[in-house]
């Protein structure tokens, strides 16, 4: 039968057969965010605060530990993000996914009872893991495993922040403790990330809109770029004090059984809550409120305490989900404290900045953080930004929570385009000293 041809200059201008994995890594990344984030909806009605009074939800949220520590008897420990970075540098990506069997139902249980982690680091995962599986159904070389593994990733940022540029930089800047040393995955990262958007948007219904509100400014001043330089200071002190508290409470829950560990994290956080309602959730619903409301500077402080030491208890107790949301809630209301203190400063420059250095500090992703907040606020904020991002990142080289990050391992590149990869190996499923970011 005859079959229509293409004359070679017209093949020439097709997408090559690995652009289109790259988009089907990023439309299956968007159909898992679309379901991971509906199914973290119910979860949200049936388990969440506002569905509970205080004292019975204290109880909601040990079971919810007890719970977690029953699936990882019965199903294994789960992985977390230090661990898929790590095995992007040793193996070009992470080659299993039998480890989100375990991981999807206890991070949507810790997300969506009103633990104060959010659902970014599990749903990155999830896409990542599915992109380097897809490499190895295909039999790539460990370099496009890489590729595929970060597409993935970019896009599960994407379905969650609502900005397809910054979570692809996003994505890219995670393996790394200093700049973005995998340039050849920046390009399929964006199409995986617009891909997976796309996807998602159809899927949800839900408009392309970021998970922020922030307004964006008419101008910034000379004065403006001064702020932006103190918010980076600031930043550096939130981010020190963060980690100093991850590694103290580890130090004690380390020494519990493991069982009992996620079970006390669900009792702190429930007495937290007594404090202060803010400090459950990851604070995505409560901060618009917060941030266009006139609310009193020891308001806004005190919510920024109380969500910082949740997101403490919650990675010290192995409560799965990432604290990326939670310091950006941490930042934003920091900011606008400053903000009411200093009433002659801009109000959207102390928190955009605030949030975007906070993030960058621990995350060591000063881009994709700078990205993404200005891809929700206004590319005019972008200057002061990134100037705090800079900034915090520069006074925060000692900070290590993502042990995994490190230099691109040239010699270990070598012959990677020609080595096809084997048999799927037995998934090494040890979970990390640390909960994923």
């Amino acid at each position: 039968m005859w079959a229509p041809t293409l004359p070679p200059a017209a093949r020439a201008q097709l997408p090559s057969p690995f652009a289109w994995k790259v988009a089907a890594a990023g439309v299956v990344g968007g159909v898992i965010g679309a379901a991971y984030l509906a199914a973290l909806m119910v979860i949200e009605h049936l388990l969440g605060p506002e569905a509970w009074s205080p004292v019975p939800h204290i109880v909601v949220l040990a079971a919810v530990g007890a719970t977690v520590a029953l699936i990882v008897r019965v199903l294994g420990p789960t992985r977390n993000v230090e661990l898929l970075v790590d095995d992007i540098h040793v193996m070009g990506g992470t080659r299993e996914v039998r480890s989100l069997r375990s991981l999807l139902p206890i991070s949507l249980l810790c997300v969506g009872s009103g633990g104060t982690l959010g659902p970014e680091a599990p749903l990155v995962q999830a896409t990542g893991a599915v992109g380097g599986w897809l490499a190895t159904r295909w039999g790539l070389d460990r370099r496009h495993l890489r590729v595929l593994t970060i597409t993935g990733m970019a896009a599960g940022f994407t379905a969650l922040f609502g900005s397809p540029i910054g979570a692809a930089v996003f994505a890219l800047e995670i393996p790394h403790r200093r700049g973005l040393e995998y340039a050849d995955a920046l390009m399929p990262a964006f199409v995986g990330s617009i891909a997976g958007y796309a996807v998602y948007v159809v899927a949800t219904g839900s408009g392309l809109e970021p998970i922020f509100d922030l307004p964006g400014i008419d101008s910034i001043t000379l004065a403006d770029l001064g702020w932006s330089v103190a918010a980076g200071v600031a930043s550096a002190v939130v981010a020190y004090a963060f980690t100093a508290g991850v590694r103290a409470l580890r130090w004690v829950t380390t020494r519990l059984p493991t069982a009992a560990r996620p079970v006390l994290g669900g009792l702190g956080l429930g007495l937290l809550a007594l404090v202060d309602r803010h400090a459950l959730t990851n604070g995505e619903a409560a901060l618009h409120d917060l941030l266009v409301a006139k609310v009193a500077a020891g308001t806004l402080l005190v919510a920024a305490g109380v969500k910082l030491a949740g997101a403490v208890v919650a990675v010290a107790g192995e409560w799965r989900g990432g604290f990326i949301i939670p310091l950006f809630f941490v930042g934003a209301t920091l900011g606008a404290a400053a903000h009411v203190q200093l009433p002659g400063t801009n109000k959207w420059v102390l928190v955009t900045t605030m949030m975007v250095g906070c993030n960058a500090a621990v995350t060591k992703t000063p881009l994709g953080s700078t990205l993404v907040v200005t891809e929700m606020a206004g590319v005019r904020l972008l200057p002061t930004a990134l100037i705090a991002a800079l900034v915090a990142l520069a006074l925060t080289g000692p900070i290590r929570l993502i042990e995994s990050q490190r230099r691109r391992d040239e010699t270990a590149d070598r012959g990677d385009a020609d080595a096809q990869l084997g048999p799927e190996p037995a998934p090494d499923i040890a979970p990390g000293p640390l909960g994923a970011p």
